[in-house]
């Protein structure tokens, strides 16, 4: 709630609402739990009575409340409407007996905008394309102050993955100050995302921080001691975070040795003056490969060592790197993916062409950093993921609200929602008639690309936190759709698939018994003659393994006769199943649960 607080110029955090202590308590947690600022409370005495006008809290009741602000480490007390002396003196006695208790908060490097705060834990993209730089139209726009024109770029950016903007408007023949001005109010009243204000001037900079609703990036700050002592007190009286640039007096260094202690000076005088190391951004500047090939790894190696030893946030103007080369769009690409593997959080490029939005969004994935692909999906995977991906605004306690939560992924709500609907609706009739027809979207979306595995599993996942709900309430002995015995087959360590499978056969009642990978063909016949089962399910991927399956097959037929067998895998085909002797080929782990309801007659 006031993460982005903390460096803002605050000495303090005061709260005071038309609250009562108890319902006041929430919000304090929060609050002390998201800054490091000292926090002052001042609760009403409840609420008043729109008749009489009395509130409804008395001096006893207020001060027992109260004093549990100081457990959350509130270091000012006090009350508002409705208290009176006799409050205040019971609030003082209480808290004799209190002492504040300490707060250990770790702030994270954040910038926002008037509504939205973005959180620099992972790369995010600042777009570069309001900026005159190269940019004929643009330069029009600003020589005519066609604010319109800016304002497409802002939206245009936005919606195409830019987590921030930098608004730079400089341009010899116009007043930078009166047009970034101008800029960032017109900016903020199209788009919600945090702003970086990019100018060296510091009337400019300052002029616009002070329009600018929020926490912005000022970009920038270099290593030369004019810009050092007229910059950063800009930065710091408007607790903006700042970028740095490695270069000083003597120009940009050649060597990354030579951006690294540039980078060490800038991030001593902020911290000298106030601005925090988690505000502190360096640019280790990318020189053009055209011109400074053998400079590339000095700029890539200078960011890693900002990244690991320093503990900074570092930023890169990207699309350097291509200048006078052709294909620019692959260089840089390639370039990016390089620095992000190497400790780059802000690249600055333009969102706009797809190579560069795209290496961030891929390199997340890789990096596991966009859970489940999410974000990935959500991009490239088509529109019927944006509504399986959407967050809950609210638990629907219906039917309908649980194949909705189901589908969508979401574990703890599907699960809240069943423990709810066992409250009216016999067990088996929600397997029967919610969930499983839940997952028979999901399966038939899987099925049509409409949404892809990660998603597939989510759902699953979801289910399955329903299934352990309703497990609970049934008699002991568990669900009856029956028994499956699963296994990747001797010589095949891979086993993604054989897991998938498991965890849709469990969703959908069935109790599995999951022998693992390269799994001896003895093994799986004595599991299936222990546990009797009807079905056993064999997975491969490797070629040099199928005949590992085969064997497996006949020594399950000779042993087993009654019981079926379902083969699947990358490198089988329907014809080789019915080859071997398998009863069924199951293309996916869909394939494979519609099987085993036939098997076990509970379609």
């Amino acid at each position: 709630m006031c993460m982005t607080l903390d460096g803002l110029g605050a000495d303090a955090v005061g709260v005071n609402c038309s609250l009562g202590p108890r319902e006041l308590l929430p919000i304090v947690k929060e609050i002390c739990a998201s800054t490091s600022l000292p926090v002052a409370v001042k609760p009403n005495a409840g609420l008043p009575d729109p008749v009489t006008n009395l509130y409804n809290v008395d001096a006893e009741e207020f001060s027992t409340a109260a004093a549990e602000f100081a457990r959350c480490g509130v270091r000012l007390l006090g009350g508002c409407c409705g208290t009176s002396p006799e409050f205040i003196a019971a609030l003082k006695e209480k808290l004799s007996a209190e002492i504040p208790a300490e707060r250990s908060v770790k702030l994270s490097s954040a910038v926002c905008s008037y509504s939205d705060v973005v959180t620099i834990d992972c790369p995010r993209i600042i777009g570069e394309r309001i900026n005159p730089t190269g940019k004929k139209r643009f330069k029009e726009a600003l020589r005519s102050g066609d604010m319109d024109y800016i304002m497409s770029q802002a939206v245009e950016q936005q919606n195409a993955g830019a987590d921030i903007l930098d608004v730079n408007v400089g341009l010899p023949e116009i007043n930078e100050k009166e047009t970034m001005v101008r800029a960032v109010k017109a900016i903020q009243s199209v788009s919600s995302l945090p702003l970086q204000i990019d100018s060296t001037d510091p009337e400019v900079l300052d002029a616009a921080l002070r329009v600018y609703n929020g926490k912005a990036i000022v970009n920038s700050v270099n290593g030369e001691e004019r810009s050092l002592s007229t910059v950063l007190p800009v930065v710091k009286k408007y607790g903006a975070a700042v970028v740095g640039l490695t270069l000083d007096e003597k120009g940009i260094p050649k060597t990354a040795e030579g951006r690294f202690e540039i980078a060490k000076r800038i991030l001593q005088r902020a911290q000298e003056i106030g601005i925090p190391k988690r505000d502190v951004f360096i640019d280790c500047l990318t020189l053009t490969a055209s011109t400074e090939q053998e400079s590339v790894f000095e700029t890539v190696n200078a960011l890693r060592r900002v990244k690991t030893e320093l503990g900074l946030k570092t930023v890169l103007g990207v699309s350097n790197i291509s200048f006078g080369l052709p294909n620019r769009e692959l260089v840089n690409s390639s370039f990016l993916q390089i620095c992000l593997a190497n400790g780059l959080d802000l690249p600055i490029i333009n969102p706009n062409a797809a190579l560069m939005t795209g290496a961030v969004r891929a390199y997340k994935l890789l990096a596991n950093i966009d859970k489940n692909a999410v974000g990935f999906i959500a991009a490239y995977g088509g529109g019927e993921y944006a509504k399986t991906a959407a967050p809950a605004t609210g638990s629907d306690i219906s039917p309908e609200g649980l194949k909705a939560a189901v589908e969508r992924g979401l574990k703890g709500e599907s699960a809240a929602i069943t423990e709810r609907l066992l409250e009216s609706f016999e067990p088996m009739r929600i397997v029967d008639e919610m969930l499983i027809p839940a997952l028979d979207k999901t399966g038939a979306d899987f099925e049509s690309g409409k949404i892809f595995l990660p998603q597939l599993i989510l759902a699953a996942g979801a289910a399955q936190s329903c299934f352990e709900a309703i497990k609970k309430s049934l008699p002991s002995g568990g669900m009856p759709k029956g028994r499956v015995v699963l296994a990747t087959v001797k010589g095949d360590i891979h086993d993604i698939g054989k897991n998938i499978v498991k965890v849709l056969l469990e969703n959908y009642g069935f109790d599995v018994c999951d022998l693992g990978r390269d799994v001896d063909p003895q093994r799986v016949v004595d599991a299936a003659k222990e546990k009797d089962v009807k079905l056993v399910g064999l997975s491969a991927l490797m070629t040099t393994t199928l005949k590992s399956m085969e064997q497996t097959v006949k020594l399950l037929k000779n042993a087993c006769p009654e019981c079926k067998i379902v083969v699947g895998g990358a490198v089988l085909t329907a014809d080789y199943a019915e080859k071997i002797g398998a009863d069924c080929y199951a293309k996916d782990a869909k394939a494979t649960v519609d099987y085993a309801r036939k098997v076990y007659g509970c379609e």
